[in-house]
């Protein structure tokens, strides 16, 4: 059977360039999800692992779709290779059932996550310059939405869950506990 696993980081994010790119593969099961690869805790990865059988291929746009550490790639090729799973990357061109693949696969994994690292210390530098200059303010203050206290007030006296008041503020959970810190020390 033939299997696609497609994987993009953020909702506003697109996979159709994946998708179409593994269309002429003959896929016969597809698990596509929009998370983050920062770990392989995600809910469709597991599935497709779970659904992959003895004599499967599993197709994927590229290594980094799969996983962003070398270690998380290996772990994961090595699963796949033992249920007697081939794993194929349309961009690098790589089976990882041949000594060349499993090879490459090594190599371009530990070019992923360096490139990776490379990534986020370029874009904190670039924060660290820009706070120097007065330019970076972190993200925008959220303010209290209009219903704040009427929602608050139920929420504290028990009247509605918190997940209840952050629906009907339409607040993050992490968002609605650091106004409700903020109310309480202002108070």
């Amino acid at each position: 059977m033939n299997i696609a696993y497609v994987r993009v980081s953020t909702v506003e994010q697109n996979e159709e360039r994946q998708l179409e790119g593994l269309k002429k593969y003959n896929i016969d099961k597809w698990f596509t999800e929009k998370v983050s690869g920062k770990d392989t805790n995600r809910p469709q990865l597991q599935t497709m692992l779970d659904y992959a059988r003895e004599g499967d291929t599993v197709y994927i746009w590229d290594f980094s779709r799969l996983a962003r550490s070398t270690k998380d790639l290996l772990d994961l090729v090595e699963e796949l290779t033992n249920k007697g799973v081939h794993l194929i990357s349309v961009k690098e061109n790589l089976d990882t059932s041949t000594p060349t693949g499993k090879l490459m696969l090594t190599m371009i994994g530990a070019i992923n996550e360096f490139e990776r690292a490379n990534l986020l210390e370029r874009q904190r530098e670039g924060i660290a310059i820009a706070k120097e200059k007065g330019a970076y303010k972190g993200r925008k203050k959220i303010d209290f939405p209009h219903n704040w206290k009427e929602v608050y007030n139920k929420w504290k006296t028990r009247e509605i869950t918190g997940v209840k008041a952050m629906e009907l503020l339409e607040l993050k959970r992490n968002t609605f506990y650091n106004l409700v810190k903020e109310y309480e020390e202002d108070k």
